[in-house]
């Protein structure tokens, strides 16, 4: 399997080039990046990985498909980390509901990619949290935070807590703009996500908009191991990043033998962390025993490169990583913000605690 990025066109044009110069205008004056989704949408992203009833590409197994998936996500990310935390998260609802959608939802999902739809996938709540009441009819209260795409994405799927059961995903409408509050999205990086908070209080729900049964999105290993996708997408921001190094390395630094080490040291973290995302896709596309602990060993190893690449830059090309309206300080922005995911620590320990318990030594399951 092999995650070469292979860029797809859009009219001709190189889609990470122009989602590198949209989103620099996006950064500038920070707001809901439409022409980068619309970009995407006239490059084949749009629905590619969708259900194939839907309209998605036919892939031939799942590990052909991952890797293709790998591959977009890392294209994307490479372009502009924030519309690549977007395309991460549609394809995350994409995939929801290939798992767990009724025929009538999947014909209903055809009608909303025919019409242009985008969809994300929010689950990060502040307390008492999101709760859906099974009345006539259902009916949620409480509010998303963290929601990227809040106003901007046509739907998205949520969570919500059942009395006596486990969470459920439910389909709403994520682009009232009312119920949108991205005021606190104050950030120095990811601007254009838009993530703030979105209000579900009194959202009726039509039964045929809850997707999959009670603790379906919770579900193992699909939950923990589908970290893989964000850590694709944070890697093309850290190729991005070395890039951009290699461009615009003086002549000097070419020839002072500490900075060529430098961006030795950064390569080699790169390509190791593309190593580390192409075998947790594998993983998660085989359902592998391992998939969770690769997956979660994964996003420290992205991680650990992406501050090496960045301090690569900031050594190698000095004060010109922090200018206003240099690339490099875009993508430094965005990825020290991006790489916060939660829990970095607690996740490498459940990863180390799940290898130690389990006799792999004298077989090759988890080298091959």
């Amino acid at each position: 399997m092999t995650l070469s990025v292979q860029p797809r066109s859009e009219q001709g044009g190189d889609i990470v080039s122009r989602l590198t110069e949209l989103g620099a205008r996006y950064d500038a004056a920070p707001h809901f990046p439409v022409e980068s989704l619309r970009a995407l949408r006239n490059a084949g992203y749009h629905r590619r990985f969708a259900p194939s009833i839907c309209g998605g590409d036919v892939f031939t197994d799942p590990h052909t498909r991952a890797a293709q998936m790998a591959r977009a996500l890392r294209e994307v990310g490479r372009g502009d980390l924030s519309v690549g935390r977007l395309f991460e998260g549609h394809v995350n609802a994409l995939q929801l509901f290939d798992w767990y959608a009724t025929s009538e939802q999947l014909e209903w999902l055809t009608g909303a990619l025919n019409a242009g739809a985008w969809f994300g996938v929010w689950a990060t709540e502040p307390q008492p949290g999101v709760r859906l009441e099974l009345r006539d009819p259902p009916t949620l209260s409480g509010e998303k935070m963290f929601a990227s795409g809040a106003g901007g994405l046509e739907h998205a799927l949520v969570t919500a807590a059942v009395d006596g059961g486990e969470r459920r995903l439910v389909i709403v409408p994520a682009n009232d703009t009312c119920r949108a509050d991205v005021s606190g999205w104050r950030v120095r990086g990811m601007r254009a996500s838009v993530s703030g908070r979105y209000s579900l209080d009194g959202v009726s729900v039509d039964p045929e908009m809850l997707l999959g049964a009670s603790g379906d999105y919770d579900r193992d290993p699909r939950f923990t191991a589908g970290a893989w996708r964000f850590c694709a997408v944070q890697l093309g921001g850290i190729e991005a990043l070395i890039i951009e190094v290699r461009q615009s390395m003086s002549d000097t630094a070419r020839e002072d033998p500490l900075q060529r080490a430098r961006f030795a040291e950064a390569v080699v973290a790169t390509r190791s962390a593309g190593f580390w995302v192409e075998e947790a896709a594998r993983r998660f596309a085989a359902d592998d025993e391992d998939a969770i602990a690769i997956a979660r060993l994964t996003r420290g190893v992205v991680e650990q490169a992406g501050f090496t690449v960045m301090e690569a830059a900031a050594r190698i090309l000095g004060t010109r990583s922090a200018f206003d309206g240099e690339r490099a300080d875009k993508i430094i922005r965005d990825l020290s913000l991006y790489l916060r995911q939660a829990g970095p620590d607690h996740a490498r320990d459940e990863a180390a605690k799940a290898l130690l318990d389990r006799d792999i030594w004298h077989g090759d399951d988890l080298w091959w």
